[in-house]
């Protein structure tokens, strides 16, 4: 079988004053001189999909919350961050490495406007978002076309990738069974990425504000289909119709943390992969367990149930893998399992050194050493 793998990874900056970036205290016009001065490929069209507003056209585009008028037309966007998006690659070292390129870059265009990346997959310091001025009534109206228009405001506060993977031969019911079973199993996942221990300006009791808040209102896993009659009606969706032709077919993760080590992701993409071949595990969801995923939030794998089901799926996805080459990416995540520690413990440990919460999000950062070369 062969896959088809893609990364979206969004960054989150501190400004040339050492601040949290975000909605708060940034214009879009700062963002864009960064989108401007990073380079245009081409030959990414069209398995990108551009998008109505002009925002996307370029593997990096600033993520935010777009305005309307009284029609599709993009007014403004209040910003958050900056997405980086990966081509399709046949392998996941291939995604991996496209990825570290694009970051580095990033970065160093960052730089020069002052604005520095740090690691995490919530808004430290702001609570709510709330659309100022209020949504007019064209926006209202355009809110109801699918859940996840209703909780738009979510993704605001958010940071973390989506996850995109494909398969040949795989028939449409058993891409939506794939999505279900991502779905339930996605409490036992997560823990693997968990890097939002911050909330209000202080340490937080867990490990993933991200995961509390937002897995149950937004979709665990999306299936990207061209048939609408086979769309499921659902709260979050868990179908999608396909926007562009690269998208069809496409199953993508989107529950995960932000990773600063971009070697997890790997592992998580052969996590899913494994996922994917596995014929054992009998769990499906069509939405997300809420009350599961705040519970793996606060406890991570120190919650016995939920410590057991990622022990259960890590071995059902390795015996799938076989001898794939590329079960080696895994190794992170059987140490974090055995630790019992997520990604989150790095975070709360620099913290209590530094006492600080803009020293903790950049110290990943700021030692971190590229990994592109690890998947040449």
């Amino acid at each position: 079988m062969r896959f088809s793998y893609g990364i979206e990874h969004e960054v989150a900056f501190l400004n040339g004053e050492g601040r949290f970036a975000d909605f708060s205290n940034t214009q879009f016009s700062e963002f864009d001189r960064i989108i401007q001065a990073l380079p245009t490929f081409p030959g990414d069209y069209p398995q990108l999909r551009v998008g109505d507003a002009g925002i996307k056209v370029k593997r990096w585009y600033i993520e935010g919350f777009e305005r309307f008028a009284d029609s599709e037309d993009v007014v403004d966007c209040a910003p958050k961050g900056i997405e980086i998006r990966t081509t399709i690659h046949p392998t996941i070292a291939g995604a991996i490495a496209e990825l570290s390129e694009s970051f580095e870059l990033l970065c160093q265009v960052a730089a020069a406007s002052g604005f520095k990346p740090v690691w995490t997959s919530f808004n430290p310091f702001q609570t709510t978002f709330e659309p100022d001025p209020p949504l007019n009534p064209y926006e209202l109206r355009r809110r109801e076309t699918s859940p996840e228009m209703q909780t738009a405001e979510i993704p605001m506060l958010t940071y973390g990738p989506d996850l995109s993977i494909s398969a040949d031969g795989l028939v449409l019911d058993r891409q939506i069974d794939i999505g279900r079973k991502l779905t339930y199993y996605s409490p036992a996942l997560l823990p693997f990425s968990f890097s939002s221990p911050f909330f209000d300006g202080k340490l937080w009791d867990g490990y993933s504000v991200r995961t509390y808040v937002r897995t149950g209102p937004r979709p665990a896993c999306m299936v990207f289909i061209d048939d609408p009659a086979r769309m499921i009606e659902s709260y979050p969706s868990l179908t999608q119709m396909a926007r562009v032709p690269a998208e069809t077919g496409r199953i993508e993760f989107k529950a995960f943390d932000s990773c600063a080590d971009f070697s997890l992701y790997a592992g998580l993409l052969v996590l899913l992969k494994g996922l994917v071949l596995d014929e054992t595990l009998p769990g499906r969801a069509t939405v997300p367990d809420a009350a599961l995923h705040q519970q793996a939030a606060r406890a991570g794998f120190d919650d016995p149930q939920v410590l057991e089901s990622a022990h259960r799926v890590m071995e059902a996805a390795a015996a799938a893998l076989l001898d794939d080459d590329d079960r080696r990416f895994l190794a992170p995540l059987h140490g974090l399992l055995e630790s019992r520690r997520t990604p989150a413990h790095q975070l709360i440990d620099a913290f209590k050194v530094s006492g600080s919460i803009e020293k903790a999000l950049r110290q990943p950062y700021e030692t971190r050493e590229s990994s592109h070369d690890l998947y040449r």
